[in-house]
């Protein structure tokens, strides 16, 4: 059955109202995925096929869709952004909501949806505090058929060497493909989903097993020499190797 959704939040972050702006329309490769950037004025052409339908820099953006191509869960999407200055505009007070219709299993998409939410939008602060205006080299996947198992996101913290005790904002060497290790710091840790932070990179580990999908990995690495599709193979090969285990 068809119904419609919102999914508001709102926080401040220690980044200026032009540089949350420029990573929401121009920056999401930092922190999200790279997009088209959106034609800058009302009527113009968003990402995926989307229409601005408000353009007020650096303070709201909206795009909307209808038809979402490709997600046949969904018919309408809005994309809200409101961004206001604090502190002289030193920093930064955001208000987002993603707003639609979902057309089928509503409960699932809806908890999915809220919760990886809060993921980007804590990737976003991320970004903006340590990595601000550096391009990243992106790369995204999923895991095999195995990583669907209700324990999955167990496994992936075990075969990263973090114990059931380690919470977000300690520093750790996690271990990472090949078996190396990575001197990191876990940015975001719940039953969901796991973010490290390294001096030149945002790893997430998505449990998308909790809705019915696989686990997926997004990396963005911003070192100057970074290699997206280097990064892909390696990481994609860790996580096939974790669930090709016994």
């Amino acid at each position: 059955m068809s119904k419609e959704f919102e999914i508001a939040r709102e926080f401040e972050v220690d980044a200026t109202p032009q540089q949350v702006w420029d990573a929401f329309t121009a920056g999401t490769g930092g922190w999200l995925w790279p997009m088209e950037p959106p034609e800058p004025r009302e009527g113009g052409k968003g990402p995926f096929g989307s229409t601005v339908t408000a353009w007020d820099p650096p303070h709201r953006y909206t795009n909307r869709v209808e038809d979402v191509e490709g997600i046949s869960e969904q018919t309408v999407n809005q994309l809200d952004y409101t961004v206001e200055p604090r502190d002289e505009g030193r920093r930064a007070w955001v208000r987002y909501v993603h707003s639609g219709i979902f057309v089928d299993d509503w409960e699932n998409q809806y908890d999915g949806a809220a919760k990886h939410t809060d993921f980007y939008l804590h990737t976003l602060r991320q970004y903006l505090t340590h990595f601000d205006g550096r391009t990243a080299a992106f790369a995204t996947f999923d895991g095999p058929e195995a990583s669907k198992a209700p324990d999955a996101m167990a496994a992936v913290a075990k075969a990263l060497g973090l114990a059931d005790e380690t919470a977000a904002g300690e520093r750790v060497r996690a271990r990472g493909p090949e078996g190396g290790l990575l001197d990191a710091v876990v940015d975001f840790r719940n039953p969901y989903f796991i973010g490290l932070r390294t001096d030149n990179a945002l790893i997430r580990f998505f449990g998308r097993n909790h809705w019915g999908y696989m686990v997926g990995i997004s990396v963005h690495d911003f070192a100057p020499d970074a290699d997206a599709e280097a990064n892909e193979a390696a990481w994609k090969g860790w996580l096939d190797g974790v669930f090709s285990q016994p």
